[in-house]
C-alpha cells in the first residue's frame, strides 16, 4: 500500500516541528519528559518539566501565530486535558506538581514561539 504523499509530508513537518519545539524548551531550562505521549484518551505532543512545574505542550506548525492559536479548538482542549489528567495520575509526586497547558507555534523562518497558559480564559 502506497503512502499518501501529502499525508507523509504533513507527518514529517509535524515531527520536525515537535523536535524544534523540544529544543526551544530545553534551551529555556525545561527537561523533556515525553514526546508524542499516547494515552487511551489522546496524545500529548510534549511533556516538559522544570522543578515542580509540568508543561503539557501542544505543538502547531502553521504560517502565522494566529493560525496556530486558532488550530486548538474546544475538542482538542478537552482531549489534551483528559490525556494530561491520566498522565498526571500516574506520577508519584502528583500532589506536589503545578501543571500548565502551553503551546509552541513553529512558524516559517522564525524561532518557535512559546505561548504559556494557552487554555486560560477560553472557557
Amino acid at each position: 500500500m502506497a503512502e499518501n504523499p501529502l499525508r507523509l509530508k504533513a507527518y514529517r513537518r509535524g515531527h520536525r516541528g515537535e523536535w524544534l519545539a523540544a529544543v526551544a524548551l530545553v534551551l529555556k531550562g525545561y527537561r523533556i519528559v515525553a514526546r508524542r505521549h499516547r494515552t487511551r484518551l489522546g496524545e500529548i505532543d510534549i511533556i516538559a518539566r522544570r522543578g515542580r512545574l509540568v508543561l503539557i505542550v501542544e505543538v502547531k506548525v502553521r504560517a502565522t501565530l494566529i493560525e496556530a492559536m486558532e488550530a486548538i479548538g474546544g475538542a482538542s482542549e478537552r482531549r489534551i486535558e483528559a490525556a494530561a489528567d491520566l498522565w498526571l495520575s500516574r506520577q508519584p509526586d502528583f500532589g506536589r506538581l503545578s501543571v500548565r497547558f502551553d503551546m509552541v507555534a513553529v512558524l516559517p523562518g522564525r524561532w518557535p514561539v512559546h505561548v504559556a497558559d494557552i487554555f486560560q480564559g477560553r472557557n
